[in-house]
């Protein structure tokens, strides 16, 4: 194991913060500064690699403010060297500004900045250096690289500041059901976009419910395997006529591509993480009847199998190995400040911790949003994964070896 300690930590110190090992893990991220890469559903290695991509920060104990930069870049795998590309002043502690490989140009980067007053999504080619700003904020791309969803990033900063951005006040604030937001796409080729889902055309998804004082958005939006559809989870929120005690109420419904056939996959009272199996196919960790767990639904359907509710009894960050034998996952702190990372074993029905890392109690935290999950992601041979961690009391990225259980 290789550690490059800062700060004034030293082996011991950071041993004690190793609750478990199961498999040998290296950091990957040596320079000064705090890294992270973002998202569990994103892919920062390389086609061919070579490179990880990262976000560079001067800090990890506030919330970013308007003012504050991050530094978008790479980590050269064989030397460690970061590589800066870009910067943003449209980012967030937990998906960064949503960087990314272009799916159909290996040396080209996403990523979302802040250009002449507007959120925007970049395309950038890393080698030589030209760049394309999109019409909009990307919050997703499709596998195959032809489109990308949008979302309102400053309603949601609104909702969860540790997914929105800083510095651009929601223009439709005082608009419960705005007809002209909602879910936008993105042709990645052209860079225009336009609205397919109106958030005023999902008002009737809460029908049964009281939205007197809530307006809607949606949090977490995700195209399937082949990009034919798309899953997102529309949420409502306290609007400016709320008179308090207001609840989070949460659908998860999927649509086609250019915003038709939308279907309510659940109306949940609970739902979180998750991730496409297949086109058809989305495991997520929701209640759908049973209490909460992690459970595969069908798409367009009601049909769902929960997934050993005896092991997975927290909400975690889930991804499959190449496969689809093995559940990446990770957990929040526990009363003692710990996190997980696990493998679970779908054949064999078995979960194991590839390693217990020290975080800190999240009730000590001045806000949860600075928080750093693991989300733990595959890399493309399936062999590797990396994650995000702070219990070397900085914020940096790690590279674990799990061929030996994937193979």
């Amino acid at each position: 194991m290789t550690f490059a300690f800062g700060n004034g930590w030293d082996i011991i110190s950071v041993m004690k913060r190793i609750k478990e090992q199961l498999l040998p893990f290296e950091r990957l991220t040596r320079e000064d500064g705090h890294y992270f890469f973002g998202y569990y559903d994103i892919e920062p290695w390389s086609a061919d690699g070579r490179f990880h991509l990262a976000h560079r920060v001067p800090f990890m104990d506030r919330m970013p403010s308007p003012a504050d930069r991050a530094d978008i870049g790479m980590i050269r795998m064989r030397d460690n060297r970061f590589i800066p590309l870009a910067e943003t002043y449209a980012w967030n502690f937990q998906q960064g500004a949503m960087l990314q490989w272009h799916p159909l140009q290996p040396a080209s980067i996403i990523y979302n900045a802040l250009r002449n007053g507007a959120y925007r999504g970049v395309i950038l080619d890393t080698v030589t250096g030209v760049e394309r700003t999109l019409s909009r904020p990307v919050a997703n791309v499709d596998p195959a690289g032809r489109y990308a969803l949008s979302i309102n990033f400053s309603r949601m900063f609104d909702f969860r500041p540790g997914y929105g951005y800083a510095g651009i006040p929601d223009r439709f604030a005082a608009d419960d059901f705005p007809k002209d937001d909602g879910i936008f796409l993105i042709d990645l080729s052209s860079g225009e976009s336009r609205l397919i889902i109106p958030l005023a055309a999902l008002r009737e998804v809460f029908h049964d419910v009281d939205l007197a004082g809530m307006k809607l958005l949606v949090n977490h939006i995700t195209f399937n395997t082949d990009g034919s559809r798309f899953v997102f989870l529309l949420r409502t929120m306290a609007s400016a006529n709320s008179s308090g005690g207001v609840f989070w109420k949460t659908a998860t419904l999927t649509a086609n591509t250019d915003g038709s056939d939308v279907f309510v996959l659940g109306d949940f009272g609970m739902a979180s993480h998750y991730i496409w199996r297949t086109k058809n196919e989305l495991l997520i960790y929701a209640d759908a009847g049973e209490g909460a767990g992690l459970n595969l639904l069908n798409d367009r359907t009601r049909d769902h199998a929960l997934i050993d509710k005896g092991f997975f009894t927290y909400d975690g960050h889930c991804s499959y190995s190449l496969d689809k034998n093995f559940i990446l996952y990770d957990s929040y702190p526990d009363a003692d400040g710990y996190r997980k990372l696990v493998m679970y074993d779908i054949k064999r029905k078995r979960g194991m911790n590839l390693a217990v890392l020290h975080h800190g109690r999240m009730d000590a935290l001045p806000c949860t949003d600075i928080r750093c999950d693991l989300h733990p992601r595959f890399s493309r041979d399936g062999n590797t994964i990396s994650f995000d961690s702070i219990h070397e009391g900085h914020r940096h990225i790690y590279t674990m070896d799990v061929g030996s259980i994937i193979q």
